[in-house]
C-alpha cells in the first residue's frame, strides 16, 4: 500500500522532488511505495516538465494538508506565509511534514515543533541546510556523541559564486551580482543571500543541533557581503587569505561561568589559504564540524539547485516512510513517535530519531534557549584598510591609537595610493572585539585619515 504525498509547490524543488518520486527505478525500493497524490500550485493550468496524475493538481492547498487521505506533507513553497500555516494545519490533521523552508524553521520552529511533539507526527528539514549535503541527520547520529566545540559554514551557493567570481576575475561586487542575476544564480532581490540573511537561518538551525539548545534568530549576528571589494579580494589574496562569507557557531567556557556560552555570527571573512574552506568554490558549500573525541569533520556538496535540493527532500520522506512502515501503518496515531517506535516490531534503531531528539529547536531536555555571548566579547583577528592624507607619520599615528586601547598589530603597510589619498591596510593579533572598535573611533578623529572603507574579521 502506497504513502500518499502532497506536495505543496512545482517551483525547482518541488519539480526536482517530483521527478524522483515519479521515476523509482535504480533508487531506493521504498520509493516505488510513494504516490505522489495531491499537488498544489498557483497556477493550475500551467505547463509542467512532469506529467502528474489526472486530477493530482489544484490551487486550494489547505485542502491538501487536511485530506485524511494524504500522509506526508511535503512543503517546498518557500516564504513565510502561507508556508507557517500550512505546516501548523498539516500538523493538526495527524500529517507528517517534510520541508525545506529554513526561514519558517529558524523563525517559528519552537511553534512547529510543540505542535508536532503534541500531534505525534514527524517534521523533517535535511533539505532547509546546505541543499544536497547531509549534514542534518550526522549531527544528531554519528556525531551525537560528541561535545561539539563549533559549527563553520560557507551556507550560502550565490554569496560564494560572487566572492569565487571576485577573486578570480578581480572584478567589483556589483558587476558581478548582476551578472549573477541574469544567469540565474542570484534572485532580482538578492537581499536575503548577499545581506546574510539566508545564512543567518542556516546557522541558527545548525547551532541548535549542534549544542542543544533552542536559538534567537536575532541573537545571530549578521553582515553581509556588500562592502567587500575587488582591492580587499586582492590584497586578501596577497596576504596569504581568501574572503568567504562563514555562518560560525562556536562554544566557549568561561572560568567565572559555569555555563557555555555559544557565538553565532555570519560575516565575511579572510581565511588561510591553507584552511579547508579556503577551496570552496562557485555555488558549493561546506560544512566544518568541529568536536571531542571525533575532531574534524568536513561535509562538502552543491548547496542548490532542483536535484540536490530535491535529493534531501525525498531522503526525509523515505525516513518517515520506512519509520511508519516498520510500525504497521501510516497516519499519526495520537501516540509520540517515540512510543510509536518504541512498541514497533521492527523497530528501525538508524533513523529517525524520535522527533523529541531530531528536530533543531527542541533537542535539549530541559528546552532551555542557549546563552549567546554579543559580538563585542568575541576574540579574533582583524583586516582594516585605511585611506589617509599622505604626510609623513601617519602608520605611527595609527600604531599610537591601537596601541591605546591593547590592540597588537601583526602588519601595517601602505600598499599604494587611490586618488590622493595612501591606502593603508593593517592587520591585527587576536583582540577582543569591543576594543579594536574602540581604537578605530578614536582613529576616526585624526586629521590624517579621511575614511575607513573595509573593516573584516580573520579566522
Amino acid at each position: 500500500m502506497a504513502f500518499k504525498i502532497g506536495l505543496l509547490g512545482l517551483g525547482t524543488v518541488g519539480t526536482g522532488t517530483a521527478q524522483i518520486l515519479l521515476d523509482p527505478s535504480g533508487r531506493n525500493p521504498l520509493v516505488e511505495e510513494l504516490e505522489i497524490y495531491r499537488v498544489g500550485v498557483r497556477n493550475p493550468e500551467k505547463t509542467r516538465p512532469v506529467q502528474l496524475p489526472p486530477g493530482a493538481v489544484t490551487s486550494d492547498l489547505e485542502s491538501i494538508v487536511t485530506d485524511p487521505d494524504v500522509d506526508i506533507v511535503v512543503e517546498v513553497i518557500g516564504g513565510l506565509e502561507p508556508a507557517r500555516s500550512l505546516i501548523l494545519k498539516a500538523i493538526s490533521h495527524g500529517k507528517h511534514v517534510v520541508t525545506a523552508n529554513k526561514a519558517v524553521i529558524a523563525r517559528f520552529g519552537d511553534e512547529i515543533y510543540d505542535a508536532a511533539n503534541e500531534a505525534g507526527v514527524y517534521v523533517l528539514l535535511e533539505a532547509a541546510v546546505g541543499g544536497g549535503i547531509p549534514v542534518i541527520q550526522p549531527l544528531k547520529q554519528a556525531l551525537g556523541v560528541n561535545r561539539i566545540r563549533s559549527v563553520i559554514g560557507i551556507v550560502n551557493g550565490t554569496t560564494n559564486y560572487i566572492l569565487t567570481r571576485m577573486q578570480t576575475e578581480g572584478a567589483d561586487f556589483a558587476d558581478v551580482l548582476a551578472e549573477a542575476q541574469k544567469l540565474g544564480y542570484a534572485e532580482a532581490d538578492p537581499t536575503a543571500d548577499v545581506d546574510g540573511f539566508d545564512a543567518a537561518d542556516k546557522i541558527a538551525i545548525l547551532a541548535s543541533l549542534a549544542f542543544g539548545g533552542r536559538i534567537k534568530l536575532e541573537d545571530v549576528y549578521r553582515e553581509g557581503i556588500s562592502q567587500v571589494s575587488a582591492a580587499d579580494i586582492a590584497y586578501a589574496d596577497k596576504l596569504g587569505f581568501v574572503i568567504k562569507l562563514l555562518a560560525i557557531a562556536n562554544r566557549e567556557m568561561l572560568q567565572d561561568d559555569p555555563t557555555d556560552r555559544l557565538r553565532l555570527r555570519v560575516h565575511p571573512t579572510l581565511v588561510p589559504r591553507t584552511h579547508p574552506l579556503a577551496s570552496i568554490s562557485g555555488v558549493y558549500n561546506a560544512i566544518l564540524v568541529e568536536g571531542d573525541p571525533i575532531g574534524q569533520v568536513m561535509f562538502f556538496g552543491p548547496g542548490a539547485g532542483a536535484g540536490p535540493t530535491a535529493s534531501a527532500v525525498v531522503s526525509d520522506i523515505l525516513n518517515i516512510a520506512a519509520v511508519l512502515k516498520s510500525a504497521g501503518g501510516h497516519r499519526s496515531t495520537g501516540v509520540s513517535p517515540v512510543a510509536a517506535e518504541e512498541n514497533s516490531p521492527s523497530p528501525i534503531t538508524n533513523y529517525p530519531l524520535p522527533i523529541t531528539n531530531l528536530h533543531p529547536l527542541l533537542t535539549c531536555t530541559h528546552q532551555h534557549y542557549c546563552k549567546i555571548a554579543p559580538i563585542e566579547e568575541l576574540t579574533t583577528r582583524f583586516y582594516a584598510r585605511f585611506l589617509t592624507k599622505d604626510r609623513p607619520g601617519v602608520i605611527g599615528k595609527l600604531g599610537t591609537s591601537f596601541g591605546n586601547h591593547g590592540v597588537s598589530i601583526e602588519s601595517i603597510v601602505q600598499t599604494g595610493f587611490q586618488g590622493e589619498f595612501a591606502e593603508i591596510v593593517v592587520v591585527t593579533h587576536d583582540v577582543r572585539e569591543g576594543d579594536f572598535h574602540q581604537a578605530l573611533d578614536e582613529i576616526r578623529t585624526l586629521d590624517s585619515v579621511d575614511s575607513i572603507p573595509s573593516l573584516l574579521r580573520v579566522l
